[in-house]
């Protein structure tokens, strides 16, 4: 799932990118990551208004997420618990 300016996630194909990026092995967090990565990439002069948050999910049930600015928070549940988590970012 992706969040922020959605016309930056497109450019990067952040949502397939990071599937890609898990079905070659990488952990989420790690693939959401590198698909915030290549957005800021993207933007040297780290605009103000710019933000992109990822949170993937992959076969065995690890849950990451990664955000380009600090304050995104997402939630994790299964059986025996509910955690809101803050994403780690860039910058």
């Amino acid at each position: 799932v992706a969040t922020g300016q959605g016309e930056e996630i497109i450019k990067v194909c952040g949502s397939f990118l990071v599937v890609e990026l898990m079905r070659r092995g990488l952990t989420p967090t790690e693939a959401c990551k590198e698909a915030v990565r290549r957005i800021a990439k993207r933007h040297p002069n780290r605009p103000d208004y710019l933000q992109a948050c990822f949170i993937a999910i992959n076969k065995n049930a690890q849950v990451g997420a990664f955000a380009l600015r600090k304050g995104f928070s997402y939630a994790v549940g299964t059986s025996n618990s509910n955690e809101l988590k803050n994403a780690a970012y860039l910058w």
